[in-house]
């Protein structure tokens, strides 16, 4: 038997290949209150540049984030760790799926230079899934925290983890290396995982959040969903009891926009006015903080909601003692 190396082709590789089979869904007409501008700022430009001269990723570009011209021109980042490559096939997800690279041992210095260099108040952290790595990252994840405080002890930070599913131990070193916030996003409701992220275990990320208080309960604890996706309002609310039955302060609901024809495709627009009601719900259920809006996503305006969510823990305990 021979093998073949073609180093001639310059043919790019398919970024999602496992979709590459599916066919092409069909695309609804956004509504208005969906719809943003392109970013051209010079905000959005010089947050651009810091990213790049420290070789970073960012899941605002990954992800195809609405927000970014926003949220880069008031120089609010969300740091991808650990390569751009996952090694999940989540059928919502933009992120290029295949086999990752080894860790980089600069990037959590390059992290804690760029934060430093934005002067970010609060940061947020996420990464890929690594499968591949027999930990998932957990110790990269906590190099990166040490990093960030010790080159900005002023800036509070906020992980948005994968599920380290099956990796023994390393929830463990993720929370004892203190973030602010610990936010692992549910994504969509049980009945929809198996379409929608396969390759994950509904129960595990919720008793994953609820592991993090019983570790920390001084730890803020944040998930979020994508509505849109087929799912029933009962389920939503279901979802809201299982996150408050984990003790989780924040919750987030966002529209789920899809990235290309071989994607999942969008079921529903939802309204601004259901966004409202999930809101006024998801309180009454007793979540700390609560974003629900269209243009949700997981740390969108992540600086001015973790001062929020401080307050209002302040609120809720004032209360208790009087």
């Amino acid at each position: 038997m021979v093998t073949v190396l073609d180093t001639v082709s310059t043919k790019p590789r398919p970024r999602h290949p496992e979709k590459a089979h599916r066919p092409d869904q069909e695309v609804l007409r956004k509504p208005d209150w969906i719809r943003v501008k392109a970013p051209t700022s010079r905000g959005y430009l010089e947050t651009r540049e810091i990213v790049k001269s420290n070789k970073l990723v960012t899941v605002c570009e990954e992800a195809g984030c609405p927000n970014i011209g926003e949220c880069w021109d008031k120089k609010h980042a969300t740091f991808m760790i650990m390569g751009e490559i996952c090694t999940r096939a989540c059928a919502f997800c933009n992120v290029a799926t295949g086999i990752p690279g080894p860790l980089d041992p600069n990037e959590p210095e390059n992290v804690a230079k760029a934060v430093r260099e934005m002067g970010l108040n609060h940061v947020v952290i996420t990464s890929v899934d690594r499968d591949d790595l027999g930990d998932g990252g957990a110790r990269h994840f906590a190099d990166v925290i040490y990093a960030i405080r010790a080159a900005a002890p002023g800036t509070t930070i906020e992980i948005l983890t994968p599920d380290f599913l099956r990796k023994e131990g390393a929830l463990e070193i993720v929370v004892a290396a203190r973030p602010d916030v610990f936010n692992h996003n549910l994504e969509t409701v049980p009945s929809k995982y198996l379409t929608v992220r396969p390759g994950a275990r509904y129960f595990h990320s919720v008793r994953l959040l609820q592991r993090v208080k019983e570790m920390d309960p001084s730890m803020f604890t944040k998930s979020g969903i994508m509505v849109g996706l087929g799912e029933e309002r009962n389920e939503v609310l279901q979802l809201m009891d299982d996150l408050r039955s984990a003790d989780v302060d924040f919750i987030t609901i966002g529209q789920y926009l899809q990235p290309t024809r071989k994607h999942h495709p969008v079921k529903k627009f939802v309204t601004p006015e259901e966004f409202k009601s999930y809101e006024t719900v998801a309180y009454a259920k007793g979540f700390l903080m609560v974003s629900s809006s269209p243009l949700t996503r997981s740390s969108h305006h992540a600086g001015e909601d973790f001062a929020r969510l401080r307050a209002a823990r302040e609120a809720r305990l004032l209360a208790k003692s009087a």
